[in-house]
């Protein structure tokens, strides 16, 4: 490998913390329940047992996975009176699982 090459490979490396970060989004990427709840959130925002009915889930299962996808800014939640209301973070969530579904289908 020339000297300008190995240069040009570690300029486009990212740092460790950048990869522990990315993983860490990609492990949320790996559990179906997971991508079943971004999923409903492309549609609406919606709260525990919105998301519990349309998976018929129980709410503590639910409640556990957004409680993972908020710790990696992936959902976010907003408070109204007693109720928390969940919606994805910003509009890259539902790219990336846009660009994985387009991948499985090809």
């Amino acid at each position: 490998m020339s000297e300008k090459l190995y240069e040009k490979v570690l300029e486009n490396m990212a740092s460790e913390e950048q990869y522990d970060d990315m993983s860490m989004i990609f492990t949320m990427f790996s559990d179906s329940t997971r991508l079943k709840i971004m999923n409903a959130l492309f549609v609406s925002e919606l709260n525990v047992s919105d998301i519990a009915n349309i998976l018929q889930m129980s709410h503590s299962a639910i409640s556990h996975q957004l409680s993972s996808l908020k710790k990696t800014k992936l959902v976010k939640s907003r408070k109204e009176g007693k109720m928390v209301y969940y919606s994805l973070d910003d509009d890259h969530v539902k790219s990336i699982f846009e660009m994985a579904f387009e991948h499985i289908k090809e």
